[in-house]
């Protein structure tokens, strides 16, 4: 274990010196790390600044390595987290590495499938189509004759996983620890997010099944193709896939790509993603150009890579087509009530001044092609409104927010003249009309009555359980009252001074009657000397009461 933890320790001064070559030194001597990771060689300055930090910051996770890339990655969908310049530079990451030799990629698939590739495969590309830091793409050929992509986890990536996600805790415990800059991010919870979605990824079943839900929901589509699972040639850490043969979206040459079929490509592209989102609740949640192949035409379009995906509920999908509605209708004055729906929170005080910015940034790019629209200040522009009012973004929603960025970048580098409201104005049309047919209001009626019925049967049970729980004692009620406190108080005060006034006018009485009726005993100026001490004290305590009621201000 000591072992472990000093390795990690210098792995973390590795880090740090790559940060500090990368110009984050001035981090490090801000938050007083340097006795933690003293510098060494050269460094560049950088001095936070959003033109180069960002920039900066990539370079440095790509020089780290492919588990840095994947958090960098996890990063650019938190804009609670990073300022925007971070984020639209952190969306640029891709995951590529050098691929590792065929003698492996026989040893894992004849491990996971218990057969060798020459059992199972016609034919057998050696070289990798793609390559990765979990794992790399090679084409082969069923013995039906069928294409296939074949997707092989690289040797030991758990372990290597592992061991940087502990390295990712310890950094976090540092940073909990030193940074109080850091204070507002729950760095622990963003290490167990990071790792909870890495080890997803290293189940390719689960990829499997998404690409099968993708499957399902296009099946028959006149213009979009996801692959089938070969459910048999797949496990844990191989996934076959139905070939697709096409030209990523990233390797389009305008020569022989007209601006007209790049023009349709990114109408292709936007209407599958509205699909996705609106209709089917399940998206694929990174729309990288190298994830959408063209399929030999500009209105063929085919789908890969299905280990990030988003899920919405039908509530969610009702909430966000109304907003989509009032947004490609100008309806701006709805979008608060629309964000508020969604789970975005906002001081109620500050409406009208959060509607007013809203507005001012609809208009200004309504109606813009995207050639006219600098995106990295659009979206500097949107969480800038967000930090200065202090919004919060609901979780589910982060991913659906990255894939929507994601996707106007592409379609910008697609078709600079592309118009989104284009796309989104009959699509809104459509989507309302589809929505509120009688027959999807009868159906969500229906469902709604089946969710009625069912509370309306557990309300006796519910009713038995809390009177069970009255008779046994279990319940406690307690209530507050505004201002019993301050009443008491003076209850109390009352009480004492009434108390006091008693004494007193005992003391007189008590006196007196001495006074009157004792004969014996010691006396002075003819009056019994018990009487004159009982008098004095009745004085006195009479003086000190009224004092007291005279200070008080009530007489």
């Amino acid at each position: 274990m000591a072992q472990t933890a000093t390795r990690n320790f210098g792995r973390l001064s590795e880090i740090a010196q790559v940060a500090v070559r990368h110009g984050f030194g001035y981090w490090f001597d801000t938050h007083r790390l340097t006795d933690l990771f003293p510098r060494r060689g050269n460094r560049l300055d950088v001095d936070g600044q959003p033109s180069q930090r960002g920039q900066h910051l990539r370079e440095m996770l790509d020089e780290l390595g492919p588990t840095f890339v994947k958090f960098g990655q996890l990063l650019s969908t938190r804009p609670d987290v990073l300022p925007p310049d971070i984020i639209a530079e952190l969306r640029g990451l891709q995951d590529d590495v050098r691929p590792f030799p065929i003698a492996d990629v026989e040893k894992v698939i004849e491990e996971d499938l218990g057969l060798t590739i020459a059992q199972l495969f016609a034919e057998f590309d050696e070289k990798p189509v793609a390559a990765a830091s979990i794992g790399q793409v090679h084409r082969a050929t069923l013995p039906n004759g069928k294409q296939v992509a074949v997707k092989v986890q690289r040797p030991g990536a758990p372990r290597q996983i592992e061991a940087d996600v502990a390295l990712l805790y310890q950094a976090a415990r540092i940073a909990k620890e030193r940074v109080r800059a850091l204070d507002f991010i729950d760095v622990q919870q963003l290490v167990d997010e990071f790792g909870r979605s890495i080890r997803h990824e290293l189940d390719y079943r689960l990829e499997a099944r998404n690409a099968d839900t993708f499957h399902r929901n296009f099946a028959g589509h006149p213009h979009v193709r996801v692959p089938k699972v070969f459910w048999s040639y797949t496990r844990t850490r191989v996934l076959t896939l139905e070939w697709l043969d096409g030209i990523q979206v990233a390797d389009l040459d305008p020569e022989h790509w007209s601006l007209e079929d790049r023009r349709d490509i990114a109408y292709l592209m936007t209407e599958t993603w509205m699909t996705m989102i609106f209709r089917h609740g399940f998206f694929h949640g990174d729309p990288h150009p190298a994830n959408v192949l063209v399929l030999g035409r500009p209105d063929q379009i085919g789908l890969v890579d299905f280990g990030a995906v988003g899920k919405l509920t039908d509530d969610d999908i009702t909430k966000l087509t109304r907003m989509f509605i009032d947004a490609a209708a100008e309806n701006v004055d709805a979008l608060p009530r629309r964000l508020a729906d969604l789970g975005v929170r906002y001081p109620k005080e500050r409406e009208e001044e959060f509607l007013a910015e809203l507005r001012e940034i609809y208009y200004r790019y309504y109606g813009a092609s995207l050639a006219e629209i600098d995106p990295l200040q659009v979206i500097r522009e949107a969480f800038q409104l967000i930090y200065s009012m202090n919004l919060r973004l609901p979780s589910r929603f982060l991913l659906l927010d990255k894939a929507i960025a994601t996707l106007g970048s592409v379609g910008v580098d697609l078709y600079p003249e592309f118009n989104v409201f284009e796309v989104a104005r009959p699509y809104a049309r459509g989507l309302m009309m589809e929505r509120f047919t009688p027959q999807r209001v009868a159906s969500r009626a229906r469902k709604e009555s089946l969710r009625l019925g069912a509370m309306a049967l557990e309300l006796p049970y519910q009713i038995h359980d809390v009177l069970e729980e009255f008779r046994d004692g279990r319940i406690e009620i307690g209530f507050v009252h505004k201002g019993l406190d301050e009443f008491l108080n003076r209850l109390d005060v009352v009480f004492n001074r009434l108390v006091v006034a008693m004494i007193v006018a005992g003391g007189l009485i008590g006196s007196s009657l001495i006074g009157i009726f004792a004969k014996a005993g010691p006396h002075l100026l003819g009056i019994n000397v018990i009487s004159i001490i009982g008098f004095a004290l009745a004085g006195l305590l009479g003086i000190w009461l009224l004092w007291g009621v005279v200070r008080s201000g009530r007489l």
